[in-house]
């Protein structure tokens, strides 16, 4: 991956909408070299998907919740199952298998507390769980989606 790629990645992590056109031009490429450029970007699986950012809160989903899980049980099987289980969640938008005093850490997104709550309920039918510790949010300061890509 070359310095061009780079730039070529800063701007579409940064807006995808562009045109091939407009990416060539920031980059300094014609249209054919700058597509295939992010046609072998995307087969390498460094850009793994394009998509649309929306508003939670324009969506009725004000609310953001991060949840730490100590497990009961650390058979891989099990620990494997739960992995699959909560990825499948909606309401789950980052789910970690973490080192140190917990074990997963959960970005949840829901309306209000009732659908909380009927997310906390599915969620320790899982699997037997430790401990399981929600923390809400009062206010988004930061949230990136954009890696910090160095030219």
């Amino acid at each position: 991956m070359d310095a061009t790629d780079r730039k070529i990645l800063q701007i579409v992590q940064t807006d995808s909408s562009l045109s091939i056109a407009a990416i060539a031009a920031k980059v300094g490429l014609s249209q054919t070299p700058c597509w295939k450029r992010i046609q072998k970007l995307e087969a390498e699986g460094v850009i793994r998907r394009r998509i649309a950012l929306l508003d939670p809160q324009k969506l009725g989903l004000g609310i953001t919740v991060f949840v730490t899980i100590e497990v009961g049980e650390h058979a891989h099987d099990k620990l494997d199952q739960f992995a699959r289980t909560i990825s499948a969640m909606d309401e789950v938008l980052d789910l970690y298998r973490m080192a140190g005093d917990v074990d997963y850490l959960l970005k949840v997104i829901v309306s209000d507390t009732k659908s909380f709550d009927a997310f906390y309920k599915r969620l320790i039918e899982t699997l037997p769980l430790k401990k399981v510790t929600s923390r809400f949010a009062l206010e988004s300061i930061k949230a990136e989606t954009a890696l910090p890509i160095h030219v």
